[in-house]
This record gives C-alpha cells, sequence and structure tokens, in this order.
C-alpha cells in the first residue's frame, strides 16, 4: 500500500492594500497594465530628506476599515494588515461562522521589517515636548514587530497557532513558508503575510542608512534594475495577506483553490554580500524546487528581487541560471514591484499574490520602467504576456542576507 500524500497547503484568499490599489481587483489590474504609481513622496516632515520617490498608499481610510478601538492602538502598517486580512479571508468565504466553528484551529503568522515607526515617532515626539505623562499606553505595542498578528488574531477572534517572522525582506516569503508547514503539521487555516508602512519621516531617516536605496528624484528612473541604468530601490508601503489552509479542509467547505505553495527555502549570505548572493540565492531556489518535487524546466515564471543594484541584480541573474540550468534563460521573468516601490517584508508577499492570479489568468505582468536589460533574462517588460503558467518561482533577498525562495503551483494542479 502506498503511503498517503503528504497534506497540501492551499492558498483560498487574496487580500491586498497596494500603493496602486487598496483592493485585490485594483492592484491586480494596474498590475497586469504595468502601470506605475511610483511618486515624490508627500507624507508631511518628508520633505527636506534625500529620499523623494516612493510607493504611497493613498486611495485607503483606516477609519472606514477598521474600528476606532483597534485603531487607537495600532500603527497604519497594522492597519494595512488588518483589512487585508479582512479582503483575503472574505475572499476565501471564511468568515464568523467557520472561526466561531473551530477557533483553535485558525492562526496568524505574520513578517515586518519596519514596525510601527509612524506611531512611535508620534509617541517619542509626545515624550519630549511635553513629558511623559502625554504618552499613551499602546507605545508599548503599536510599534512592535508582532503588533499585525496579535491584533489580527484578537480583532477575528483566531486562536490557533500565531507567530511572526523578522527576516528583513525575505521574511515575508518566510512567512508563507511557516503557514504552509503549520498547516502540513495539522492546523485548519493560516491566516498569513506582510505589511509594511516604513513612509513616516523616522522611518525614513532610519532608511537613508542604506547604500541601496535610490535618492533619484525622477520617478521613472529612481528604480530600474536589470539595467545599465540602475541605481537601486524605492521603498513603498502597503502589502498583502493570504489565506492558507488544509487543501481538505478547502474542499470540505466548498473553498475553491487558488493555488498550493509547494516548496520553500532559505539561505543566510550576510547584509549587502551581494556577489555572495548568487551563491545563498541558488541554494534556496534548488532547495525549494527540491521540497516541491518540482524540474527546473517546470517553472513557467519567475517573481524577481530586483533589488536595482549592480552587483546584486547580476547574482541574481547568475542565481536563476546556475538554480534553473538553460531554461534560467529562457523561462520568463518579471519584477512589477518596479511600478510600486520595493516594500520591505512585504513586497515578496505581493509578488507572490500577483503569481497566483498571474497563473490564474495566464499571463505575465510586465516590469514597469524598465528597458534596455544588461542581464541575460527574459525579462517581460512594456505590456503583459500570455503564457500558460502552471508553477511560479518568487524570489526575495533582504538587506542583511536573508535570501527565499517559493514555488507556487496552479490550484487546478492535482
Amino acid at each position: 500500500m502506498s503511503a498517503p500524500r503528504p497534506r497540501r497547503a492551499a492558498v483560498t484568499g487574496i487580500g491586498v492594500i497596494a500603493p496602486n490599489g487598496a483592493s485585490t481587483e485594483t492592484f491586480w489590474k494596474s498590475t497586469k497594465e504595468g502601470i506605475s504609481v511610483l511618486d515624490r513622496i508627500t507624507r508631511e516632515g518628508c520633505e527636506h530628506l534625500p529620499l523623494r520617490v516612493a510607493g504611497e498608499v493613498r486611495d485607503f481610510d483606516p477609519a472606514a476599515a477598521v474600528e476606532e478601538r483597534y485603531l487607537v492602538q495600532t500603527d497604519r502598517f497594522t492597519h494595512f494588515a488588518m483589512a487585508a486580512a479582512d479582503f483575503a479571508m472574505e475572499d476565501a468565504r471564511f468568515g464568523r461562522a467557520e472561526v466561531d466553528g473551530a477557533p483553535f484551529s485558525v492562526g496568524v503568522i505574520t513578517a515586518a521589517g519596519s514596525g510601527g515607526g509612524e506611531f512611535g515617532q508620534r509617541e517619542l515626539q509626545q515624550l519630549w515636548g511635553k513629558g511623559s505623562r502625554f504618552v499613551g499606553p499602546y507605545q508599548s505595542i503599536a510599534w512592535f514587530y508582532a503588533a499585525s498578528t496579535g491584533q489580527i488574531s484578537i480583532r477575528r477572534g483566531l486562536k490557533g497557532p500565531c507567530g511572526v517572522v523578522a527576516a528583513d525582506e525575505a521574511g515575508g516569503l518566510d512567512a508563507l513558508a511557516h503557514a504552509a508547514r503549520a498547516v502540513r503539521r495539522g492546523t485548519d487555516v493560516i491566516v498569513a503575510g506582510s505589511t509594511e508602512a516604513p513612509l513616516a519621516p523616522y522611518s525614513m531617516v532610519c532608511q537613508l542608512g542604506y547604500d541601496e536605496l535610490s535618492t533619484v528624484e525622477d520617478p521613472t528612473r529612481a528604480y530600474r534594475p536589470f539595467t545599465g541604468a540602475a541605481c537601486g530601490f524605492v521603498p513603498a508601503e502597503g502589502g498583502a495577506m493570504l489565506v492558507v489552509e488544509g487543501e481538505d479542509t478547502a474542499r470540505e467547505r466548498g473553498a475553491p483553490v487558488r493555488a498550493f505553495l509547494a516548496g520553500h527555502a532559505a539561505t543566510f549570505t550576510g547584509a549587502s554580500r551581494w556577489e555572495k548572493s548568487r551563491e545563498g540565492l541558488a541554494q534556496a531556489i534548488r532547495g525549494a524546487l527540491d521540497e516541491a518535487g518540482c524540474a527546473p524546466e517546470e517553472i513557467d515564471v519567475v517573481f524577481a528581487d530586483a533589488l536595482g543594484v549592480p552587483e546584486a541584480d547580476r547574482a541574481e541573474a547568475l542565481a536563476i541560471a546556475d538554480a534553473l540550468g538553460a531554461h534560467g534563460r529562457r523561462v520568463p521573468v518579471t519584477a512589477p514591484k518596479t511600478g510600486i516601490g520595493r516594500g520591505y517584508g512585504a513586497a515578496p508577499v505581493l509578488d507572490a499574490a500577483a503569481a497566483v492570479l498571474a497563473m490564474e489568468q495566464s499571463v505575465v505582468p510586465p516590469t514597469p520602467n524598465v528597458f534596455d536589460i544588461c542581464h541575460d533574462l527574459d525579462l517581460v517588460t512594456g505590456r503583459a504576456r500570455a503564457v500558460e503558467a502552471r508553477t511560479a518561482l518568487v524570489l526575495s533577498r533582504g538587506l542583511m542576507g536573508s535570501n527565499s525562495a517559493l514555488v507556487l503551483r496552479h490550484g487546478a494542479d492535482v
């Protein structure tokens, strides 16, 4: 008798709050059309800073998305997370009745790289300007990396396994991997993902220490990875949350399976050691393929990390070729984040959401603002490309040295 197939982790819901759309539908429409929304930063207090361009979420009203009692004790990055989690759970047809039926079988896992900078800045200004009696009690929790996990679980009554991942930009993929492994171990549902809000003045000043940050003032030229004009990345806010659940659980309740989290692996190669990231990222790709039982030739599209630093771009292009062989030079590669900015830990989760949607619609979105490719990659530029995609590879690297790769399979595959 053959051994039973391991429980598969299915994506059944997607929720997005992004610079190019405060819903999954508007995000995907803009992404598919290759619309760039990068623009001059408008946040108060940032006018004098050398960082000029970013991806801001402008079409989002926190008060309309989050109840007042949660709003006052949370930062903007958690507002994004709670709203995206609501969208994802609605998309997965997973409401209050499903939660109440088995609250200990539903958990939350998020990743964050910057935490609640806006909330923290406001309270510190109160401390410096007026004194300790004017600092609110929620300062102790709102800035914290785990705030989104905690607040989503409290607000939605989710009492299953919860966690937070701190692995800089790559943490977004790692959070999805933790969700998949929790499901394989027996948890029914995990709400997982990452959101960031790094555009408060305090947060931006902290980022100015990154050599990889672009300070170019022209939004069309500030973020151009894989080209001779690459000059770094621009930051972004927003993010995405996914509902990840056991395939059996999804089938039982009649929820459509949109994709499978098939394989993941992570490595570490050290802060800003971009030449070394070639080896580390290639190893992560091989590990993800191995866990997914996937041959290199089965990858139909790659969502690139696309840092926008010449050494890092070269290392990524070579890592793809190292891990995928000759297929790595033929497979379509895309980096839609060049149209919205690189949202730290949230960036690869937005890529994962886009990968699911790309497989569903058999189209690879383009890489905005990027032309004249100077690496041996089949980078999709200009307009979307029709591709019968059944398997996607999503890549991410962090400024501190984390490397992560995730393999997604189409939801119709069995």
